[in-house]
């Protein structure tokens, strides 16, 4: 639990957080979170448990079969958690978003699960039918990165982007191959790295047009409630009171960065103190110490670390 002066924020990792058998003992301890894995298997038609706690790690990696299965581990963690925790904010970095609303009252658990794997499927199949590309930029300012990327739009001729907002010395961008390929190679020029991330395509970039054209047609029809609990959406950094105002901001996530830096300083600003992440890797607790001074940060994805807390 906490209290007004050790305000507390929960966060949801997405994609790159995943290794191999999370969840595993959540769900062989306790049916809600088996039934989560269940549901996420019948969304997507593929063996995820097989895939996660069996599999190698390039199968782990698909954007098809990731968003469903984290958000199974996530959610599996959150509702296990029930009582055990009292934020004043939820967050979910990308696919986290969907859990993060989920644990919110927003969605419902089977509409998320069905949401995330369509949303993997057509953000994997956006990504085969192109040359898209993402890198990681580590090091430089956000002035830094936006000339690194005006360098390699004219070295290149090719589309890019940034993407991801995640902290004052980490920024990704997103466009075609030969864009990100010319940043890499310029970045030592600035006194900085680039690394080509594994993923399919150029996420949160108009590359994702189509396949974003085609989720909101579903995100539409899906029944969005008011939260229970404040959600800072991925598109603002902000928090959204209605519903509609919450699907307004999903129907732009996929081709828009991830404003997390503004996410953190919101929370922050709403009072929260204690940053806990829900899943494997502790990707985001990272991240809310690279953005704010005096906070405390903690990773749970075991039960282990559930029944400890």
């Amino acid at each position: 639990m906490t209290d007004a002066t050790h305000a507390q924020a929960v966060l949801f990792p997405g994609q790159g957080s995943q290794e191999k058998g999370m969840g595993r003992d959540l769900a062989e301890a306790g049916a809600e979170a088996k039934q989560l894995w269940i549901m996420a298997e019948k969304a997507s038609g593929l063996p995820l448990r097989e895939i996660y706690w069996e599999g190698e790690e390039a199968d782990m990696a698909a954007t098809r079969a990731l968003q469903p299965a984290m958000t199974a581990v996530t959610l599996g963690l959150w509702y296990r958690l029930r009582g055990k925790l009292a934020p004043l904010g939820l967050a979910g970095h990308s696919l986290g978003e969907f859990a993060a609303l989920a644990a919110s009252g927003v969605l419902q658990p089977a509409a998320a699960i069905e949401l995330v794997a369509l949303r993997g499927r057509l953000m994997d199949e956006a990504g085969r039918s192109s040359t898209g590309k993402m890198a990681a930029v580590l090091k430089l300012t956000q002035q830094q990165t936006e000339d690194l990327a005006e360098a390699a739009r004219r070295q290149s001729q090719a589309r890019l982007h940034l993407a991801n907002y995640n902290s004052p010395g980490q920024f990704v961008l997103s466009g075609e191959a030969a864009a990100i390929e010319a940043a890499c190679a310029l970045a030592r020029d600035y006194k900085g790295r680039a690394i080509v991330l594994p993923v399919s395509g150029a996420f949160h970039s108009p590359d994702m047009d189509e396949a974003n054209t085609e989720f909101a047609k579903v995100l539409a029809k899906a029944d969005f409630n008011t939260p229970q609990i404040p959600v800072y959406l991925n598109v603002t950094g902000e928090t959204a009171a209605g519903p509609e105002a919450v699907r307004a901001a999903m129907g732009r996530q996929m081709i828009s960065p991830v404003q997390w830096i503004k996410t953190m300083q919101g929370m922050f600003a709403a009072g929260a103190r204690d940053f806990v992440e829900l899943g494997p890797k502790g990707v985001l607790a990272k991240l809310a110490k690279a953005n704010l001074e005096d906070v405390q940060t903690g990773q749970i994805s075991t039960l282990e670390a559930v029944e400890a807390l």
